[in-house]
């Protein structure tokens, strides 16, 4: 098994055995998969790394806070103060849900492993792949955590909200990298290597 923030980038057999993305550990030319899914934290550089991933793999980019934003016509955190947590989570649910197959890369936010149904219907999409990072560096890139339009109680601390969620990605990933100390390229370097895409050029 992989340990929980292991050195080197690599997805285990545990994290690989329930996906058709992986089957096999031998790198070898793989079947088109469709979209590439990203799930983790606030922060861990979904939107950061998944234009890059996008690029390099000749796929259309869906940053799924952004649709979210755009289709509602207003911003995550004026749902939340508007609405509640609960609201955002259900309009989340709504998008994800709504996300056509095709070859995308997905940057989902942190909050979509809340929902079982989009996450089932994300998983017959493409991979997910679960971007991980230790809480502690975490902390250091979010610097607006009260503002950032979370979907958490408004108790909840960020050492709250990973704790709770950690086993919800953990849950859902049919691949995990590692990020702690990886530039963005760096990160798509392990991703592509997990799913043996080409790159295009």
């Amino acid at each position: 098994m992989l340990s929980l923030f292991g050195g080197d980038i690599k997805a285990s057999l545990a994290e690989r055995r329930q996906s058709p993305y992986f089957p096999s550990m031998t790198p070898s030319p793989q079947p088109d998969v469709g979209s590439l899914i990203l799930i983790g934290m606030p922060g861990a550089g979904k939107s950061t790394a998944g234009p890059i991933l996008a690029r390099r793999t000749g796929r259309p980019f869906l940053d799924c806070d952004t649709l979210l934003a755009e289709r509602e016509k207003r911003g995550l955190q004026e749902i939340v103060d508007g609405d509640g947590y609960l609201a955002l989570r259900a309009i989340e649910e709504r998008l994800l849900l709504s996300l056509p197959a095709g070859r995308y890369v997905i940057a989902t936010g942190g909050s979509a492993v809340y929902s079982d149904r989009a996450m089932r219907h994300l998983k017959t999409l493409g991979p997910v792949i679960w971007l991980r990072l230790h809480l502690e560096e975490l902390a250091s890139r979010i610097d607006n955590f009260a503002g950032r339009g979370l979907a958490k109680r408004p108790d909840q601390s960020l050492a709250d909200l990973y704790a709770e969620r950690l086993p919800l990605y953990q849950r859902y990933a049919d691949a995990t990298v590692d990020c702690d100390g990886l530039s963005p390229e760096q990160v798509v370097a392990q991703i592509l290597r997990l799913v043996h895409i080409s790159e295009k050029n």
